[in-house]
């Protein structure tokens, strides 16, 4: 499975929990920690460990397994490396304080609908609505 992939099958899982505010970050040419971020919230703590451990289990379903998980008791910021792929599952408070998202401004996104599904920024232009 390549990055790409990845990043999208973690989309729509993470989707699958009702994440909020969904976004994948290509980090390609920017970051040597990770080729894509992904970014979502939870509600309460028990839903961020809710996405948090329905990525794992279901990544782990499909032959990837993370490198590491930090957060998961607390449930505040989840971190999932899935190597090529690092997802931040946040309490949508710990995620206003921490702004990843404009620590990253210059990064291109890939769009992601309510489903989970992507498509990568540059074809975002030519789809239709």
């Amino acid at each position: 499975m390549d990055s790409l992939t990845t990043a999208r099958s973690c989309a729509e899982l993470a989707s699958d929990k009702k994440s909020l505010d969904l976004i994948i970050l290509e980090l390609k040419g920017n970051c040597s920690l990770a080729d894509y971020f992904i970014i979502c919230s939870g509600t309460s703590e028990r839903h961020v460990r809710a996405i948090a451990e329905h990525l794992e289990l279901e990544m782990k379903k499909k032959g990837k397994r993370a490198l590491g998980i930090e957060g998961l008791q607390q449930g505040r910021w989840v971190l999932l490396d899935f190597d090529t792929v690092i997802i931040h599952v946040f309490h949508e408070e710990e995620r206003d304080f921490y702004d990843l998202e404009g620590l990253w401004m210059d990064c291109p996104r890939i769009a992601v609908h309510d489903d989970g599904s992507s498509v990568k920024a540059a074809d975002a232009d030519t789809e239709s609505p």
